[in-house]
């Protein structure tokens, strides 16, 4: 096994980092360089950027706020938020972000995928895929896509479209449970594993992390490559050195 990443999210609006849960019910956090620079000097593996807004506002990701960020960090920086097409993405790639994380555009226009994996190479494409679950009995997918923030259900199979962003030249998937989102109480772990079991590429799993245990769940039942976490670190209920310590101590590599 590949060492694990333990990954911080930033969600900004507004030019700050923010939190809710499910989505909604957003609450200021901090500043996103102040924060940035926090998590570099704690050790995580990687940083990623969501503008959460943009593509509900019908626009491009506030480059002047991933820039900030980017003169500061010292880690791999994802973003996603907004990216609609090639030029965005040489954009962000021009202010020294290392990937690019897209979900509603891939969804509206798959050729993206290969597109962007065939001009910058699929380690720096990642595909966002936010879903919800559905009762069985629902008629719809048990674990669908939904895009625009989490405002639209697509009745898109997650599973299956997983199989196709990585047949299009995805280099890793970042999963997003909405329903788990902000909980606390748990990454969604049907959900994680049913879709890195069906892929070969990378999988984070994101959205309820709440305890250091859900961290060692999310590798050791779910099948993440890296667990991804926003309100743990946010709010200091967890740091990065004890994330790892842990981890380490259960059997899972990382890089200490």
């Amino acid at each position: 096994m590949e060492n694990i990443r333990v990954i911080p999210c930033l969600d900004v609006k507004e030019g700050r980092v923010v939190k809710g849960i499910n989505f909604v019910n957003l609450r200021d956090v901090r500043d996103p360089v102040e924060a940035a620079v926090a998590y570099c000097a704690e050790g995580a593996d990687e940083l990623v950027f969501l503008d959460i807004a943009a593509t509900v506002e019908g626009r491009g990701t506030r480059l002047e706020w991933v820039k900030r960020v980017a003169d500061s960090v010292s880690i791999p920086f994802a973003v996603g938020g907004g990216i609609r097409q090639i030029t965005d993405m040489e954009a962000l790639f021009d202010l020294g972000v290392d990937k690019v994380s897209i979900n509603t555009a891939a969804v509206n226009r798959p050729g993206l995928i290969r597109e962007a994996s065939e001009k910058f190479g699929r380690e720096k494409i990642v595909v966002a895929i936010d879903a919800r679950k559905n009762p069985p009995d629902s008629g719809l997918p048990r674990i669908e896509m939904v895009i625009k923030g989490g405002n639209e259900p697509t009745g898109m199979d997650a599973v299956e479209w997983a199989r196709e962003v990585e047949r299009l030249g995805a280099g890793e998937i970042l999963l997003t449970s909405k329903d788990a989102d902000g909980t606390k109480a748990g990454y969604d772990l049907e959900m994680t594993r049913s879709i890195a079991e069906a892929v070969s590429i990378p999988v984070t799993a994101s959205g309820g992390a709440g305890t250091l245990q859900h961290l060692y769940q999310a590798v050791a039942e779910g099948k993440a490559s890296a667990v991804l976490a926003a309100s743990i670190f946010h709010f200091g209920e967890i740091s990065i050195p004890e994330a790892k310590k842990y981890l380490s101590e259960k059997g899972i590599p990382v890089k200490m």
